[in-house]
Formats: C-alpha cells, sequence, structure tokens
C-alpha cells in the first residue's frame, strides 16, 4: 500500500502541506496567504513570531512523530527540509 504524498504547496514556515481551501490563512487585506497555513499566519502575522528554526524543526518533528514515525527519523526529515522553506532562508 502506499502512502499519500503531498505535491503541495507546502506552509513555507512549518512545511505542511496546503491542499484545502481552509489550509490557507489571511494576509492583513483578508487575502488568502499562498505561502503559509492557517496555524503559522494569520492576519498578516506569523501566529508565532518570536519561533526559532531550531524550535520549529523541533515542533514540527513532534507533528511527524505522531505519525508513527520514529523520533529520529521525524527530526532528521524536519532538519532536512524546515531550513529551506522562505521563512528561514537566510537565518
Amino acid at each position: 500500500m502506499k502512502s499519500r504524498q503531498s505535491k503541495g504547496p507546502f506552509c513555507q514556515s512549518c512545511g505542511m502541506p496546503m491542499e484545502k481551501t481552509e489550509d490557507f490563512w489571511t494576509n492583513a487585506d483578508q487575502s488568502k496567504s499562498k505561502d503559509y497555513c492557517h496555524f503559522c499566519f494569520q492576519n498578516g502575522k506569523f501566529t508565532d513570531p518570536n519561533i526559532t528554526m531550531e524550535q520549529m524543526i523541533d515542533k514540527v518533528a513532534g507533528f511527524a512523530k505522531q505519525m508513527r514515525m520514529s523520533e529520529d527519523q521525524a527530526k532528521e526529515m524536519a532538519k532536512t527540509f524546515i531550513p529551506k522553506l522562505k521563512r528561514w532562508q537566510g537565518k
């Protein structure tokens, strides 16, 4: 049985696949953000503006672990893709 893999787009903060309208959140002008999910971005602002990239890696690894990944696999996966996302470029 194949695992379902999203082709994106992905949140440019946490990497969550954004497949449904409700996955996207709003800019300050109430238009939908094309870059960030509703968990990371609301009304034109990051919901957790002071989170570090390392903290985001730990947070995402925690979610991945809940999806039956080992802690090492989850952490390695998060370390691989989080730094490549738009929010974390140049940090």
